[in-house]
């Protein structure tokens, strides 16, 4: 199980990017793909709101395209909707409009860019490195850094305010999963599937806990104040970004 699970986090890290695509114009959609797919990206796309929603759900992914004017929402309130569950989700908006009180508007709502149709794909993609740089998401022989914490996947050394901290095999892979899902809840029953999967060995309701509360511990400035892992009340945690 435990090798198992490190292989998995180990696919996640070395893939690449997942990003979704939200726009009602069928060209543009087909063009974006086809564009970022190249550039090594993986790539979902949905025509309105109610698609791309059921795909956030299913699987969050890296960074979201989205157009401000959907035919089924409008793409401000949709910004803020998603800002609001998966803050550090960056977003880029695209719209046919260039006036600056638009543009303002949309980095208000929680955008992270801004581009206006048409635009060249070769900056889109210059902007999606940046934001996902920006963010931790893209990272670069296998590190990754969020705020003050940073990990070296290769070599499994982990970092809090630039000083190494020693983690046990579990609270690593327990850090790893909150990262790999930052800015979402993770949810104890995930937890428990992802880290416990084994019946026999889950067997102390406490132990997510137990071992959050080590975390913590290591990584935090203030470990009854924390900054990255969050609770959440009656659900499971999230690690802020």
């Amino acid at each position: 199980m435990k090798q198992a699970f490190h292989q998995a986090a180990a696919r996640r890290h070395n893939m690449p990017s997942n990003i979704l695509v939200i726009d009602d114009d069928p060209d543009i959609l087909k063009v974006l793909k086809a564009n970022l797919e190249l550039n090594n990206y993986r790539v979902a796309t949905a025509s309105n709101w109610a698609e791309g929603s059921s795909m956030i759900a299913g699987s969050v992914p890296d960074l979201i395209i989205l157009d401000l004017m959907l035919p089924d929402k409008d793409g401000i309130d949709i910004c803020k909707s998603i800002k609001a569950d998966h803050p550090g989700l960056p977003i880029i908006m695209l719209t046919a409009k260039d006036k600056i009180s638009d543009k303002v508007t949309g980095l208000e709502s929680g955008a992270d860019d801004y581009m206006v149709k048409p635009f060249e794909t070769a900056e889109l993609v210059a902007r999606i490195k940046a934001c996902l740089r920006r963010f931790g998401t893209e990272s670069k022989d296998g590190q990754i850094t969020l705020g003050g914490i940073s990990i070296d996947y290769k070599r499994r050394i982990v970092k809090a305010y630039d000083k190494e901290v020693l983690l046990t095999p579990k609270e690593y892979d327990l850090l790893c999963l909150l990262i790999s899902k930052k800015g979402a809840v993770v949810s104890r029953e995930e937890i428990k599937s992802e880290l416990w999967r084994e019946s026999n060995i889950y067997t102390w309701s406490r132990v997510i806990d137990v071992h959050i509360q080590h975390l913590r511990q290591k990584i935090e400035k203030n470990p009854s104040d924390p900054e990255y892992i969050l609770t959440v009340s009656g659900v499971g945690y999230r690690f802020k970004v």
